[in-house]
């Protein structure tokens, strides 16, 4: 019979830790000062109004150099949570299958998991300085940018404190997009030609991730009924719908108004 430990166990062997991942484990204060991320998002919200606010009448400026490195460093982080924790998650399914993934806890222990996790939660908090580049640069700030910014670093950090399994596919899924979502912005802030589908596609994936969220949402629910297994709570089952429902909505609507439309009125024009 597979249990969560002999899985636990297999995939220690398969997938070994790298030195850097054996540091110091910040669970404890993260999980401790969690709800810090309220505080955050408030004064990410108030300073993005009042900054919003005084560029208004002002000049924007390039800051070409500062985002070409902010959005590298951001790409290169994102390609290597993303090379670790697909390669984590990719061995537990293949050694115990995806219930494994969302129902049990002893994988939240593991020395890669507690590692990236931890940086995960704590990017949260850095890319909020996407929203300093938009205003200080004058341009467009909508309402899904702040709206999922301010949001995902709550939501991110309540996952955290609670120890949900199944928020390991909401981080590896969120490092994959983001690797190819940080490199597009590096070679735009860089000026360098990229494939026209490129935007396109990351949207589509942004969207495609808020499906598949909503899908391990629901195994999760349908999952958590069975003995010894021990995964979301009622809580985090509602919010995370809550969310997931939100960005799917907003996400599906950002890509109507930018690649549908325009399309639809070109050919009206033209005919």
């Amino acid at each position: 019979m597979v249990t969560p430990m002999n899985v636990s166990y297999e995939v220690e062997q398969l997938f070994q830790p790298y030195n850097f991942e054996l540091l110091r484990d910040m669970r404890p204060f993260l999980e401790e000062y969690w709800a810090t991320s309220f505080l955050i998002a408030l004064i990410y919200l108030l300073l993005t109004f009042v900054g919003h606010s005084y560029m208004k009448a002002r000049k924007g400026f390039s800051l070409q150099g500062p985002l070409i490195l902010w959005s590298f460093c951001l790409a290169a982080f994102s390609i290597l949570g993303t090379l670790r924790t697909w390669g984590y998650m990719g061995t537990v399914i293949l050694t115990g299958g995806l219930k494994q993934t969302v129902c049990f806890s002893p994988f939240i222990d593991n020395s890669i998991v507690k590692f990236w996790s931890c940086l995960f939660v704590l990017s949260k908090v850095i890319e909020l300085g996407d929203t300093a580049f938009i205003i200080l640069r004058k341009r467009p700030l909508i309402f899904i940018h702040w709206y999922h910014h301010s949001t995902v670093l709550v939501y991110t950090c309540f996952g955290y404190k609670t120890r949900v399994p199944a928020g390991g596919w909401f981080m590896t899924m969120n490092f994959g997009v983001h690797a190819i979502m940080y490199t597009y912005y590096t070679l735009r802030a860089a000026k360098v030609k990229s494939p026209r589908f490129l935007p396109m596609l990351i949207t589509s994936l942004q969207i495609l991730q808020m499906v598949m969220g909503a899908v391990v949402s629901i195994l999760t629910y349908i999952w958590r009924q069975e003995q010894g297994c021990h995964t979301t709570t009622v809580e985090h089952s509602f919010w995370s719908s809550i969310l997931y429902t939100t960005y799917f909505i907003l996400f599906a609507h950002f890509f109507r108004q930018t690649y549908i439309r325009p399309k639809v009125r070109a050919k009206t024009k033209s005919q």
